[in-house]
């Protein structure tokens, strides 16, 4: 995976300064609450949805089981079909790879289907420095390139601007990359939507050169999926001549029956749509149809470092519904940006360090951004167990003596160390519990050091009598007090 964002602290101090900006809390917590309430409804519908969770979760992990199998299968595949087929070890890897078929047409400018994998290598700052231009089309893509900002959730990537927000960037910047904004252009959605359409539509009918992702990669026929909302894929991925898709390894699955169950849980626990209103599928190229070359880049870049883990391995089942951050308290008080990394929230704390490793301090952070709440859990349409992943990596950061970062991990670390002595011998814990009652008057109700969490809450007074204490007194005397 690329390195992490430019300049970007470890999450502790970047989620600090985001809880501390009033309106990005307010975006943020509108809209994760806002769809969360929608898919909520979404999945209701489903009296099965349950047994689809657990087919989405057996069919990624028996494709990851063989995942060498069906990669070649689908590379075949895709070849029969008319297209060429390459493997990117890495991001740099796959930039150059993408650099030289755009420069082997002879054009200086691509447009863009939202892809998660190209953002993850930055094909974008690659392409502009072989001369190349990339334009993105989805619409909080396009509002976040035109704002030189990052994307800040999987599905909506400019979820941390309103709609005052758009429109300013609108009137600044549209300029800049084509046909400028209209002249009084105002917040209503529908004319900022128009504003992006007729700004987009001269590039969807001058590019030649397209760039992709997919959600999907079907190895019996060696079929591309991708599903979205906006129309801007299937104009991407149909009008120019030749097509470059940059995909993850883990997004293969062995058959059409397979896809079934993900067409049905990915738009219900992402846009809370029953299906899609757009969902693209191509294989290879065809006579008179779509574009006349096709080009698969397959990308590595860590994804066989994470297969390797027994335990991490269960996030390369994530399908992107981005499910999960909205319904993280953590997420949603701090935004996508204090991750430094495309993948954000939950799916983004357990998958980024395993793609870049936890050499860094921000990498090294993302395994404790969470509350460990279990919330991404049970909404996640392929049951991955987040929380036993974030506790997996935390063990893992220790072990290769990097920080827990967390303030006063040092203390903590003392306070525990000092725990495990006194619960290895009962004497000694039985004196302290004694100790403890008598004393308890004496209790400050906010012990120093501790003020983060007892600023909101007290201490809870000891009893009188230790439970042991109790216990003893009962089974000697025959007391039936409590």
């Amino acid at each position: 995976m690329s390195g992490t964002f430019l300049g970007m602290p470890a999450f502790p101090e970047a989620a600090g300064a985001a809880v501390a900006d009033p309106v990005l809390r307010a975006n943020l917590r509108h809209a994760t609450h806002t769809i969360r309430a929608k898919r909520e409804r979404a999945v209701a519908e489903l009296a099965d949805w349950e047994e689809l969770r657990q087919a989405g979760k057996e069919i990624k992990d028996r494709t990851l089981r063989r995942l060498d199998v069906y990669l070649v299968q689908l590379e075949e595949a895709v070849v029969a079909a008319g297209g060429t087929v390459h493997w990117a070890e890495d991001a740099e890897e796959a930039n150059r790879i993408v650099t030289g078929l755009v420069e082997a047409t002879g054009e200086r400018e691509v447009v863009k289907v939202k892809s998660m994998a190209t953002q993850e290598t930055g094909l974008n700052e690659a392409l502009a420095a072989a001369g190349i231009a990339a334009y993105e089309t989805d619409l909080a893509e396009l509002i976040v390139q035109l704002g030189d900002d990052r994307p800040s959730h999987i599905l909506v990537p400019a979820i941390h601007r309103n709609r005052g927000e758009v429109r300013d960037i609108f009137r600044e910047r549209m300029g800049d990359f084509g046909r400028p904004a209209p002249e009084g252009l105002t917040d209503e959605p529908a004319e900022l939507a128009e504003a992006a359409r007729l700004h987009l539509r001269e590039k969807f009918l001058r590019a030649r050169v397209g760039i992709s992702g997919a959600n999907f990669m079907v190895a019996e026929t060696g079929t591309l999926v991708v599903v979205e909302s906006e129309g801007n894929g299937r104009m991407c991925l149909t009008l120019p001549e030749t097509l470059i898709s940059v995909v993850g390894v883990e997004k293969v699955v062995p058959t059409w029956r397979d896809l079934e169950v993900f067409l049905q849980t990915l738009p219900r626990s992402s846009t809370a749509e029953r299906m899609n209103p757009y969902t693209s599928m191509w294989t290879g190229t065809a006579d008179g149809d779509g574009p006349r070359a096709f080009h698969l880049v397959l990308l590595d870049n860590g994804r066989t470092a994470a297969l390797a883990d027994a335990t991490g391995r269960q996030a390369l089942r994530c399908i992107r519904c981005s499910a999960c951050l909205n319904v993280c308290p953590v997420y949603e008080r701090a935004g996508g940006h204090a991750y430094g990394s495309v993948y954000p929230g939950p799916i983004g704390a357990i998958l980024t360090p395993q793609l870049r490793g936890t050499v860094s301090e921000l990498d090294a952070s993302l395994p404790y951004a969470s509350s460990l709440c279990g919330a991404c859990y049970e909404v996640c349409p392929v049951a991955i167990d987040i929380p036993e992943v974030l506790v997996a990596l935390r063990e893992r950061v220790v072990a290769e003596g990097g920080s827990p970062h967390r303030s006063g991990h040092r203390l903590e670390r003392a306070a525990m160390a000092a725990a495990t002595w006194v619960f290895d011998h009962p004497a000694a814990l039985a004196a302290g519990e004694r100790l403890a009652s008598a004393t308890r008057r004496l209790h400050p109700s906010r012990p120093p050091g501790a003020g983060a969490w007892t600023e909101g809450r007290s201490l809870p007074e000891l009893p009188e009598r230790s439970f042991r204490d109790w216990w003893r007194r009962r089974t000697r005397d025959g007391e039936e007090g409590s």
